[in-house]
């Protein structure tokens, strides 16, 4: 495999073994989005499906990856993908990510790992009401700022918090490295204009979009009912994303572009793989958000397979019945 193809991912997924079956699987049956593996980057292959995994296959050959141990797969250029390979990742809830040579993506979902409503009836209610979307985005700067109380600063005084603490990890990871730093650029009409640094931001930050995109989808919430970012289809993407760049994406980018690779964008995914699993990212983002969401823990009756029909003065009532005789009565 040429390009990101040689990810270390193993020599189970190299085929052999047992068959999956052509069946859909069961959702119950799908490996919980925490425990997936972050992210595949492909280029210049053809992507196919052989029941239910998928191959990659290029000059050097053909690998073949369980597509339900997957959380986003990612597609460069030059890459051709089947209609049952699509169905098949689609049917295990993985998320696909287009990526162009001058960082244009295009998202296409998966289905998510829950046929429940309640975290996304939950996110709605709370990001329509102006007291409760601002409790939620201070609970996000409050992530960002441990030890300090921020429950009594306007959402200006939070921005303006947060750009001075980005700025300061942005100068830090400069000193660290030895890598020059002005400010962040970034054209997407344009993408080798950038600085190696800019370039490598810009690749460390789309994989942990592409990772905050697939988790939120697979918990069955809204990529674009955001707290802090507002009026993108990917608003609450960013709002995730954001609280592990000076963490992960930051960090990743500047030791990389350090280390001068031929390739900083390569480079850069391949070094983003290993942090992600380094700092068990997905599981994080699972548990911060059901947590951001929701008052109490979540279990998994709020993930159980619970369609009911709605009432106005009941709230819920069961479905799968019969009310002509309520009605006619």
């Amino acid at each position: 495999m040429s390009g990101d193809c040689h990810l270390g991912i193993g020599d189970e997924f190299a085929g052999g073994g047992a068959t999956p079956s052509v069946v859909p699987p069961v959702l119950a049956d799908l490996v919980r989005a925490d425990e997936r593996i972050s992210f595949l980057y492909f280029e210049r292959c053809i992507v196919n499906q052989a029941e239910n995994a998928i191959t990659i296959t290029d000059d050097e050959g053909t690998i073949r990856i369980p597509v339900a141990t997957l959380g986003v797969l990612m597609l460069g250029p030059g890459t051709t993908i089947s209609h049952k390979a699509m169905a098949s990742i689609g049917e295990n809830g993985a998320s696909v990510v287009w990526v162009g040579e001058r960082g244009v993506r295009m998202y296409a979902s998966g289905r998510p790992l829950t046929h429940s409503s309640r975290l996304l009836m939950r996110q709605a209610k709370l990001v329509s009401n102006t007291r409760t979307r601002l409790a939620v985005a201070r609970r996000m700067y409050q992530m960002r700022f441990p030890g300090e109380d921020v429950t009594s600063l306007t959402m200006q005084q939070l921005r303006g918090r947060e750009g001075a603490r980005i700025r300061r990890v942005y100068r830090h990871w400069s000193r660290e490295t030895g890598v020059e730093w002005k400010r962040r650029e970034f054209d997407p009409e344009d993408y080798d204009a950038g600085s190696e640094i800019n370039k490598a931001l810009s690749a460390a930050h789309f994989c942990l979009y592409g990772i905050a995109h697939a988790v939120i989808v697979s918990l069955g919430c809204s990529p674009g009912l955001g707290f802090v970012h507002t009026g993108h289809e990917r608003s609450f993407v960013y709002d995730i994303a954001d609280l592990y760049k000076a963490e992960l994406s930051i960090p990743v980018a500047f030791e990389t572009a350090a280390a001068c690779p031929e390739d900083v964008g390569s480079a850069t995914r391949k070094n983003m793989r290993d942090a992600l699993y380094d700092l068990s990212i997905m599981k994080r983002m699972v548990a911060d958000i059901t947590g951001l969401l929701s008052s109490d823990d979540v279990t998994d009756d709020d993930f159980a397979d619970d369609l009911k029909l709605w009432d106005e003065k009941n709230g819920e009532v069961a479905a799968g019945r019969q009310y002509s005789d309520e009605f006619e009565g």
